[in-house]
Order: C-alpha cells, then sequence, then structure tokens
C-alpha cells in the first residue's frame, strides 16, 4: 500500500508564519519513530519464528500507538503555546498597570512555550525506549525501521530541547528554569547512549 503524503502540515511550516515551526516539527518527527516501531509490531506479530514474543509485542504496540496519538496532539499543542506568548507581547503597555498585567502574561506564555516542547522531549524519550526493547523482538525483515523509528525519536528530542533552551533565559522563576534544564539535560545523555546502542545492535543485524 502505497500513501498519500497530505503536504498542509509542511506548506504551513514552509510558510511566512511563526506557526507551525520547529517545535511542532519536533513533535511530528516524534510521532513518526512512534508509528515506525508500532508497524514493527504489527509485522511481528503473527508472524512465524515470533511466537514467544507476540504478546510483549501487542503490549508494545499498544504503547507505541498512544505514544504516537500523544506526539501527534502535540504538533498543535506546541503551535499554541508560541501564540499565547505572541499575543501577551502584543497586550498593551501604556499604564503601569498595563506593563505589569503584560509582563505577567508573557512570563505565563514562556512558561507554557517551554512546558510543551518540554513534554515533547520526555515523549520523544520514550520513543527510544520503545525502540530499546522492540530491536531484539522486531521482525529482523524491518529491523532497520526500528533504528529509523529511534533516530527519529532522537532528533525530535534534540529539536525539542532547542525549543526549552532558547526561552529558559527569559524566565524569571528560575526554579522551573533550572529544573525543566536538568530534566532535558538528563534525558540528552540517557537517550544519545541508548540511541547509539540501537544503532549499533540494528547494524549488527543486517550483515
Amino acid at each position: 500500500m502505497t500513501a498519500a503524503i497530505d503536504t498542509t502540515f509542511l506548506d504551513a511550516l514552509a510558510g511566512g508564519d511563526p506557526t507551525p515551526g520547529g517545535g511542532g516539527a519536533a513533535a511530528l518527527m516524534g510521532a513518526m519513530g512512534a508509528a515506525l516501531i508500532s508497524m514493527v509490531c504489527h509485522l511481528t506479530i503473527g508472524k512465524k519464528g515470533y511466537e514467544a514474543v507476540e504478546e510483549d509485542m501487542r503490549e508494545l504496540l499498544g504503547q507505541t500507538e498512544a505514544l504516537r496519538a500523544t506526539l501527534q496532539e502535540m504538533v498543535s499543542d506546541d503551535a499554541s503555546a508560541f501564540d499565547r506568548l505572541m499575543s501577551a507581547y502584543k497586550l498593551p503597555k501604556g499604564t503601569d498597570e498595563e506593563k505589569a498585567y503584560r509582563a505577567a502574561a508573557i512570563q505565563n506564555g514562556l512558561k507554557g512555550a517551554t512546558q510543551a516542547p518540554l513534554e515533547c522531549a520526555r515523549a520523544a524519550a520514550e520513543v527510544i525506549r520503545l525502540a530499546a526493547r522492540a530491536v531484539d523482538r522486531g521482525n529482523t525483515n524491518v529491523i532497520s525501521d526500528v533504528g529509523v523509528g529511534a533516530l527519529a525519536g532522537w532528533a525530535a528530542l534534540r529539536s525539542a530541547a532547542l525549543n526549552v533552551n532558547i526561552n529558559v533565559p527569559q524566565l524569571k522563576d528560575r526554579t522551573f528554569a533550572d529544573h525543566a534544564l536538568t530534566e532535558i539535560a538528563a534525558l540528552l545523555d540517557e537517550c544519545g547512549a541508548l540511541t547509539d546502542s540501537i544503532h549499533a545492535r540494528v547494524t549488527a543485524k543486517l550483515g
């Protein structure tokens, strides 16, 4: 089956508006990674020689499909968070009261624009973790797709991290900002090593 590509999102991404942007693209990359792991599960379940892992693969499929749905929603969530931040910057600032309200709205908007990619990064990390489970259980005829799924998750994670990093310097809530940076660093450290491991294991199975 050949699926036609709906270019609506890509056309919007290439357009002159700031949304959708890199945050939405990160979520879409993560969703594609989850979808690839789902495909590997489908092509393993019920196949001769994989009876011993069928229950595990069915469980994994449920998790990857739930994760894909979450990441798909994050595409629009990221744009909404950015749009709220831009709306805050456009608030009037003619009086002291207006300035105070605008400043608070901007900080709330920045926090939301940081939280959205942080949640995307968490979901992308889970894509990589699920790929690690699939690499030793999946149908070897499509094992390269596990590797592509993991790499898509890694690209999503690193991209989401950039969108966290661009917002945290402006946050006045330094506790929130520091926690976000610490979590991102931990996810990058964990998943960078895990992605390399998955890639090496996939490559070994290709020979």
